[in-house]
């Protein structure tokens, strides 16, 4: 009997970044399409993560007429009340770089106080939406614990990544992991979690 062929989805995420680390954590489960040409961007303002990727995933299904999978991350930090969450992205600015979000963070946990190991606790959080021509859905998350480093730690990764330290390996950053990153982060554990939540 011929392989049954896998399932595709039409990716959402404009961010190669992203793009690159989905398709790597779905290389074999999923037929991962490219978001369409001169598709615009779209303007994430949901209140929360799975609101954004619901909001990603409509317009590319619309666009491609096909299914879509789009995800949003957030980086929840405690003795920031949560900051930045939602607006990880753009939390220096509706421009910022990697860096300048990650200066400001590290700003921020500086003009709080929490200078202590203990008082940087945080998590990053990842909602993944797949959206289906006919309007159903589906939505699944990924969660990784961690510290925020005091200062950089390793050239890899993107976003957060040289300043978050996962609680589960042995104190390297995510910039330090190289593609183990892929086996405990948010977005790994959430895309792996749709894969299964499909059936795969």
């Amino acid at each position: 009997m011929p392989e049954a062929a896998l399932p595709q989805l039409v990716c959402a995420s404009a961010n190669p970044d992203k793009v690159a680390e989905i398709a790597l954590v779905l290389d074999g489960l999923v037929d991962l399409l490219p978001r369409p040409d001169g598709l615009a961007d779209v303007v994430e303002d949901a209140p929360d993560l799975e609101g954004n990727a619901r909001l990603k995933a409509v317009a590319v299904c619309a666009a491609a007429g096909a299914a879509a999978v789009s995800d949003d991350t957030g980086l929840e930090v405690d003795a920031l009340d949560g900051a930045p969450g939602v607006f990880s992205a753009r939390y220096a600015g509706e421009h910022a770089t990697y860096d300048d979000n990650v200066q400001k963070l590290l700003d921020e946990l500086e003009r709080v106080g929490a200078t202590d190991p203990a008082a940087r606790t945080a998590r990053f959080r990842t909602a993944v939406m797949v959206v289906w021509p006919d309007g159903s859905e589906l939505c699944v998350e990924g969660v990784v614990e961690g510290v925020i480093a005091p200062a950089r730690q390793g050239r890899g990764g993107f976003g957060y990544d040289p300043v978050f330290v996962p609680v589960e390996r042995d104190g390297r950053s995510f910039a330090q992991m190289g593609d183990e990153k892929h086996e405990i982060s948010h977005r790994g554990r959430a895309f792996r979690a749709l894969a299964e939540a499909l059936s795969i």
